[in-house]
């Protein structure tokens, strides 16, 4: 077979133009985190280029400040708990809408995946109404409570679970659990011995994502914190409405490994690129 040398060339400048494409997206994402890492170790207060030193004295100041480690501590137990009564929520769901079979389904699907669609701030303001008219009416103390913080934030979990289950369901065999039942395993002891292990890469995924969605989220926080209550990114906001200085990119380096950490333990187990 003869190569036609335009050919050969348009392939070329085609593969070029993909890398070129490649380089650019990853550089625009990765820029503005450098330039966030390099922050943190400059010397001077007010930021300026170039740099007058470097020092490490803005992380050494985190843990003195009392609304970055309460706002950390906050964040940290509003994305536990949130995330896993979004999996025990999310999962049954999941599993409902990919092996049952009735009307709407289709409908329950796409309104599940509301949450993400929907802007955050539409979200926050949405559920403070809600939260004002539902104390009226019964008297619980919800607004600004920790419970109140905490269901909003499931909000945010589900999707991701369902959206990942649902993936990892479609994307299973059934032939294995056919079989589990041909040779007279009922449907609770096929889901517990085959289809929990088969999807359970899934549901890390979705206990990751859904972890830090909740963990980084701001816009749907501001509506549900209470006094005395506030979670870390709007503890991050706050600080930058009365002084500008690295400590904030300090706490943001910090926040990254943190998160970073998280994924890459989680990718040691269960490879998320095959799941996401």
């Amino acid at each position: 077979m003869t190569v036609l040398p335009g050919w050969t060339s348009s392939r070329v400048v085609g593969r070029m133009a993909l890398r070129t494409a490649a380089g650019v997206t990853l550089a625009y994402i990765l820029l503005p985190m450098f330039f966030v890492v390099w922050l943190a170790f400059f010397a001077q207060e007010i930021p300026s280029f170039p740099p007058e030193g470097y020092s490490l004295k803005w992380f050494r100041a985190v843990p003195g400040n009392d609304r970055f480690v309460n706002g950390f501590l906050l964040s940290l137990q509003v994305a536990v708990v949130s995330t896993s009564i979004g999996l025990a929520i999310g999962v049954p769901a999941a599993v409902c809408l990919v092996r049952g079979r009735f009307a709407g389904r289709e409908a329950v699907n796409n309104l599940l995946l509301l949450p993400l669609i929907v802007p955050g701030i539409v979200l926050g303001i949405a559920l403070y109404v809600f939260h004002v008219e539902t104390e009226i009416v019964t008297g619980l103390p919800i607004l600004g409570s920790l419970g109140g913080l905490v269901a909003g934030h499931v909000l945010i979990a589900i999707p991701w679970t369902v959206r990942l289950i649902t993936a990892s369901l479609v994307g299973m065999d059934r032939a294995v659990e056919e079989a589990a039942q041909n040779l007279g395993a009922d449907r609770l002891t096929t889901f517990r011995r085959i289809t929990l292990p088969a999807i359970l890469p899934g549901i890390v995924a979705a206990a990751l994502f859904g972890f830090i969605a909740s963990f980084g989220n701001l816009e749907m926080s501001l509506f549900l914190v209470g006094p005395g209550r506030t979670t870390l990114p709007i503890a991050i906001l706050q600080y930058l409405e009365w002084k500008i200085d690295p400590t904030i990119a300090a706490v943001s380096v910090l926040q990254i490994i943190f998160i970073g950490g998280a994924m890459l333990l989680t990718d040691r187990f269960v490879k998320i690129g095959r799941v996401v």
